[in-house]
């Protein structure tokens, strides 16, 4: 399963600051109440909750204070071949900082030793424009430090957020999975108070008992709320606007959402009787998505005491 999408943050005047220096080569440290210079600089004080205001340049190299080793890089971090991540106290700082270190072996990297920063090829303003850091040799580097870090440039970054993982279904769910690849839609009735759930949870959570009493329900039901989706977004399949539902199927106790299409975001209501419309049968696999959406079947609106309870 994968769930992505950009975030977009605004940055305040000191993570802008911030930025804004490293597109141009800088770190920043921003000074706390009791002196102490932080990277990246903090917006409040940690401990007197001060908005933090003034931002002085440290070095680009610094001391490995600690590190851990990474044997098995994964995808959006720093590098795509084993690396460490330390914590890295640069010079006129008084906080280690933390980013990957580039060695070729845990054999290479130990506490204390002196790295410097791997600037990237194109810096936008965002903290990738520190690549990694280096090994700094057995000479004594001296740090690029200046005041001339100029006026704030960056006020906002995209932080593409890309998360993967593997679901593993239990017995019941696996049921309703597989009958998704032929079409069907099955749900688990608790034995004692009745209710059908869809999809299926296994155990009650009104009862807390196995819900082991399996039950296939028709692609219809009503629509019980929704909203209209106006805004657009990255990625967006659909044009706007459009709506997505809680849709009550017909002998269920839970509604569970989709989207209706094949009418008019204006029109869609409260208890709208509607039918799933499906993908092309060479096309279904075990998901949802096998449903591409929802459209009314043109029956009576359901009367609202029919679902009431299941808003």
């Amino acid at each position: 399963m994968k769930v992505e999408f950009d975030y977009t943050r605004s940055l305040g005047p000191v993570l802008s600051r911030f930025m804004s220096a490293l597109r141009q080569h800088q770190v920043l440290g921003g000074v706390l109440a009791d002196g102490r210079i932080v990277v990246p600089p903090p917006e409040y004080d940690p401990v007197s909750h001060d908005a933090v205001t003034e931002l002085v340049p440290v070095s680009d190299v610094g001391t490995v204070k600690s590190w851990s080793w990474v044997s098995e890089p994964v995808a959006q971090q720093p590098l795509d071949r084993p690396f460490a991540f330390a914590q890295v106290l640069l010079d006129g700082s008084d906080a280690p900082m933390l980013h990957a270190v580039a060695v070729d072996s845990p054999a290479d990297i130990s506490t204390g030793m002196r790295v410097k920063v791997r600037w990237a090829d194109e810096t936008t303003g965002t903290i990738r424009d520190i690549a990694w850091f280096e090994p700094a040799g057995d000479a004594d580097v001296p740090g690029t430090v200046s005041m001339e870090f100029g006026a704030p440039e960056v006020t906002g970054i995209i932080s593409p957020v890309n998360l993967a993982y593997d679901y593993a279904a239990s017995p019941e769910e696996t049921k309703f999975f597989l009958g998704l690849a032929e079409g069907k839609l099955f749900g688990q009735r608790c034995p004692k108070c009745q209710k059908v759930y869809i999809p299926p949870r296994g155990a009650c959570p009104v009862d807390g008992v196995p819900t082991t009493d399996e039950v296939e329900l028709p692609d219809r039901g009503t629509v019980t709320t929704f909203c209209i989706v106006n805004v657009p977004f990255l990625g967006q399949k659909i044009e706007p606007p459009y709506v997505s539902a809680y849709v009550l199927l017909d002998g269920a106790d839970i509604a569970f959402l989709h989207l209706i299409l094949d009418i008019d975001a204006a029109d869609v209501r409260m208890g709208m009787r509607v039918e799933a419309v499906w993908k092309p049968r060479e096309e279904w696999t075990t998901n949802l998505d096998n449903i591409k959406y929802f459209r009314p079947t043109g029956e009576p609106d359901a009367d609202y005491e029919t679902y009431k309870q299941h808003l």
